[in-house]
């Protein structure tokens, strides 16, 4: 059974960091590419950052210089480190994995708010 929890989320002023988790189980993390999407009210859900089982990374051009994904494959885990944090930064935030058969899961998401 796959499972991917997040936590981390919350309520920050702007300007403010937070960091994200995401610890995986059920799936063989070390290969499997692990993201960040978020999803605001009334909008689709787009991708913040992405990290290959190589490490290479990709963000989304609205947080590029302000977080940074990281993974810990002793432990699991993915992270985001959000720093200067923006009100349009908010959203729930979901972690999702994709093994290397292509499949996709998806954590229960995480709110995050930024107040002004």
């Amino acid at each position: 059974q796959v499972q991917l929890v997040e936590s981390g989320g919350g309520l920050v002023q702007a300007g403010g960091s937070l960091t994200l988790s995401c610890a995986a189980s059920g799936i063989i993390f070390s290969l499997s590419t692990m993201a960040f999407y978020r999803q605001a009210p009334g909008n689709q859900r787009d991708m913040v950052a992405s990290i290959t089982s190589n490490s290479w990374k990709n963000y989304a051009d609205s947080v590029k210089g302000r977080f940074t994904i990281s993974r810990d494959n002793t432990k699991n885990t993915v992270y985001l480190q959000m720093g200067s944090l923006k009100p349009e930064d908010t959203a729930v935030y979901y972690c999702k994995a994709r093994t290397p058969r292509g499949n996709d899961y998806w954590g229960q998401g995480t709110q995050v708010t930024v107040s002004s």
